[in-house]
């Protein structure tokens, strides 16, 4: 394989994954602000964002109807 990954490295790794169970170990945020941090993980920003697509769509809007007055005239 390209990245270093054989099926018998492979086969390797996931066992010791299995006897080291990390999942059990792992138990996310403890703290209030690791809390507040992690309920933010999914949240889209920028040129994404639902706040930013609305504003974007009331210019758009706004724009459409000053061109449509424009030719009115």
């Amino acid at each position: 394989m390209a990245n270093g990954w054989t099926p018998e490295r492979r086969a390797k790794q996931a066992e010791a994954i299995r006897r080291w169970k990390p999942w059990e170990r792992s138990t996310g945020p403890a703290t209030d602000e690791g809390k507040a941090r992690a309920s933010q993980n999914a949240l889209k920003h920028g040129l994404r964002s639902a706040e930013w697509l609305e504003d974007q769509k009331r210019v758009n809007d706004l724009l459409r109807a000053c061109k449509e007055r424009l030719r009115r005239k």
